[in-house]
């Protein structure tokens, strides 16, 4: 293979990292020629090599890996030099690429999801772009679209606002920030949080918003006990419900 025919994939990963138990068939969330392209790639850049393994030994399972998992090569994603306050930037892309400068395929693969959608691994896709390497992405669940769809919200204009902040104040000022563009867009806001701060941001979003405004919870999406709520704040709180604090969730709101 030339160098100019390697390819970046964009394998979408499962919803259930952190699930105890058994996980769920990995064919539920993959489409069989998901799993083909990540069984046929022997370059990966994930966000930890030990879940990536774990992900390709499911993989295994269902199509042969061209190589054994022990010979595959996995990049983890680099952090930010200590104490140095900078950015990644797509200089440091340069070294996570050489195997697609070689001619080697390559994949790119988050802990869960679309990697590159409410991930840093977008800066390596821009970087590919500049190098000239393909970048094809493969079918996959992400939580945020699969979220918006089920919520009933506005699917012709959103945004995704990623975490809010975690000061009490701060976090009240920019809901209100959000409810307001909302209500005068009519545009569906989505967010996440850690899910050990799930509780703590369903209550803030509770407390702060108007009780016209709507909200939708969805948490383990894809996992068998996965749900959806969408109701007006004023029946939230007249009907108030205990959050997980092991599974993510993604909220969206529509001021109204």
């Amino acid at each position: 293979m030339t160098a100019s025919a390697a390819r970046l994939f964009l394998v979408a990963n499962t919803l259930d990292l952190g699930v105890e138990g058994e996980p769920p068939n990995l064919q539920h969330s993959l489409p069989l020629g998901a799993l083909e392209v990540a069984a046929s790639v022997t370059h990966w850049v994930a966000e930890n090599a030990k879940n990536a393994r774990a992900f390709l030994k499911r993989v295994d399972a269902v199509v042969p890996l061209a190589l054994p998992l022990q010979e595959l090569q996995i990049s983890e994603w680099p952090r930010p030099r200590k104490g140095s306050g900078l950015e990644l930037t797509l200089a440091d892309m340069a070294p996570l690429l050489a195997p697609a400068r070689a001619g080697h395929d390559m994949a790119l693969i988050c802990d869960a999801g679309l990697p590159a959608v409410a991930d840093p691994g977008a800066l390596l896709v821009a970087a590919a772009h500049e190098a000239g390497v393909p970048v094809v992405p493969t079918s996959g669940p992400s939580s945020l679209v699969l979220a918006l769809a089920a919520s009933g919200f506005n699917g012709q204009s959103f945004a995704f606002v990623g975490y809010l902040p975690t000061e009490a104040q701060a976090r009240a000022s920019r809901l209100r920030e959000l409810e307001a563009l909302s209500r005068r867009t009519g545009q569906t806001q989505l967010m996440i949080e850690t899910p050990y701060r799930n509780a703590a941001l369903l209550q803030a979003l509770l407390e702060t918003l108007s009780p016209a405004t709507r909200l939708s919870v969805s948490c383990g999406l894809t996992l068998p006990d996965g749900w959806t709520r969408s109701e007006t704040v004023g029946r939230w709180r007249a009907r108030p419900l205990s959050m997980p604090d092991r599974l993510p969730a993604v909220f969206a709101l529509l001021g109204a």
